[in-house]
C-alpha cells in the first residue's frame, strides 16, 4: 500500500472520528431525553461506551442529563465472558460516581421463569435451533426491555445507542440503508414505542475501531481493553494481531454468547478459547453438543403439546431428569455454578405441578452436592 494511500484513510478516520464525537454532543446537548447505551463488553459497544463516556467527562455540570448503561446477562454467559463483563461494570460505576456523573448501570437478567434451565428443563423445552429461537426474547429482549420501559415511563422518551456498523456484514449494512432517519441521523426502534436509536459508529471499520481501543488504552473510567484483547485472540485461536498498518487483517469475526447456545453448528469463541489453555472449558463443549443433539431425538419428547394439542411435545419427565443431572455432572467438572439454586427450587415447582411428587429435582441436586433449600434458608 503506497503511503499517499494509507495517509488518505488516516484522514478518512480522523474524520469519522471528528464527526463522531460532534454527532455525540450535539445530540446529547439537544434535548433532555435519557440516553440509554447497550453495552456487551465487545469491541463495537466498548467503543461507543468510551466515546460517550469521554463527552460527558468534557461536560460542565449544567450540561449533563442521565445516562443508563444496559448489559444482558443471559444467566449461561461463558464464565470467563461474564467475569470480564462483570468486573468492567463494576469498575465503570465506581468511577462515574466518584466523577459525579449522572449515569447508571443495569445488569439485566431474564426473569426466573423465563431463565435457559427452567424452560429446557423445567418445561421441556426443546433447544433452540434455527427455526425455533426462543432464547433470544426470553433471555435477552424481555430483561432489556423492561428497564427501558421503566425509563420512559418516568421521562417520556429515551435515545438508545448502539454500536451497529455498516462494515459488519452486507445484510447488516443492507438493514442500516433502509432505516428511515431523521436530520439528527436517529431512527425510530421497531420494537420500542418511545425509544430513538443513535448509531454513532456506523460507518467504522473494524481497524478503526481497534486502533481506537488500541491507542485509549485504558478506558476513562480506569478500565484496561487488555483482557477483552485476549479474549478476541483466545476466542480466533491466538489469531488477533495488534494492528500496525491498515494491510494487517484484524480479528473482526469473534462472537461471544452464551456457552449453550444450540442455534449455531460450532461454537468457534468457545473452541479458541479451549485451544489457547482454557482446557477447563472442554465440559462445556461437550454439554452443548450433547444438548444440541438432543433437539432430533422423538423418544426423548412427549407425544403431546404444552397446550394438550397432539403433536411432537417437550421433553418428558425422563429427559428433563437426565438433562438436570448431566447439567450438575458437568457442572463438578468445570468447578463452576451452572445452574442457580433458586432455578432448582423453581424446576422443582414446574416438575411437582406437572408430573413429579418424589421431588426428584433436589434428590438429583443433593446427589451432587447442591442444597438449594438449605441455601435459599440460609
Amino acid at each position: 500500500m503506497s503511503q499517499t494511500i494509507v495517509k488518505d484513510q488516516e484522514i478518512l478516520a480522523d474524520t469519522y472520528l471528528t464527526e463522531t464525537r460532534a454527532i455525540l454532543r450535539d445530540n446529547f446537548l439537544a434535548d433532555n431525553r435519557p440516553w440509554v447505551v447497550a453495552y456487551s463488553g465487545g469491541k463495537d459497544s466498548t467503543l461507543v461506551l468510551q466515546l460517550v463516556y469521554e463527552m460527558l467527562l468534557s461536560l460542565t455540570p449544567e450540561q449533563q442529563k442521565p445516562v443508563h448503561i444496559i448489559s444482558s446477562d443471559t444467566r449461561v454467559e461463558a464464565p470467563n465472558i461474564e467475569e470480564y463483563l462483570q468486573n468492567s461494570l463494576m469498575q465503570l460505576e465506581q468511577h462515574a460516581r466518584t466523577s459525579s456523573l449522572d449515569l447508571s448501570v443495569h445488569l439485566v437478567k431474564p426473569e426466573i421463569e423465563d431463565s435457559f434451565w427452567s424452560l429446557i428443563i423445567g418445561k421441556g423445552y426443546p433447544p433452540p435451533n434455527r427455526w425455533f429461537r426462543w432464547c433470544t426474547t426470553k433471555l435477552k429482549i424481555r430483561p432489556v426491555r423492561k428497564v427501558i420501559d421503566e425509563i420512559t415511563s418516568e421521562h417520556g422518551s429515551v435515545i438508545l445507542l448502539i454500536g451497529t456498523r455498516k462494515a459488519e456484514s452486507s445484510n447488516r449494512s443492507r438493514q442500516i440503508e433502509n432505516r428511515q432517519y431523521n436530520s439528527r441521523g436517529l431512527n425510530q426502534h421497531t420494537e420500542i414505542p418511545n425509544a430513538l436509536v443513535l448509531q454513532p459508529i456506523v460507518h467504522w471499520t473494524t481497524d478503526e475501531v481497534w486502533e481506537y481501543l488500541f491507542t485509549h488504552n485504558p478506558a476513562p473510567w480506569n478500565f484496561d481493553h487488555d483482557r477483552m484483547l485476549e479474549l478476541y485472540r483466545q476466542a480466533n485461536s491466538g489469531e488477533c494481531p495488534v494492528i500496525t498498518d491498515l494491510d494487517t487483517p484484524s480479528c473482526g469475526g469473534s462472537r461471544f454468547g452464551c456457552w449453550t447456545c444450540t442455534v449455531v453448528k460450532e461454537d468457534k469463541s468457545m473452541k479458541g478459547f479451549i485451544e489457547t489453555g482454557d482446557e477447563w472449558m472442554e465440559p462445556l463443549y461437550d454439554f452443548r453438543l450433547w444438548l444440541r443433539d438432543l433437539h432430533g431425538q422423538e423418544e426423548l419428547r412427549n407425544q403431546y403439546r404444552r397446550n394438550d394439542q397432539p403433536g411432537l411435545g417437550p421433553f418428558n419427565s425422563e429427559a428433563r431428569k437426565m438433562i438436570l443431572e448431566k447439567l450438575l455432572k458437568t457442572e463438578q467438572e468445570v468447578g463452576k455454578q451452572l445452574i442457580s439454586n433458586k432455578e432448582i427450587l423453581h424446576i422443582q415447582d414446574i416438575w411437582t405441578n406437572e408430573f413429579d411428587i418424589m421431588h426428584s429435582a433436589l434428590r438429583i441436586a443433593y446427589k451432587y452436592n447442591r442444597k438449594p433449600k438449605e441455601v435459599i434458608a440460609a
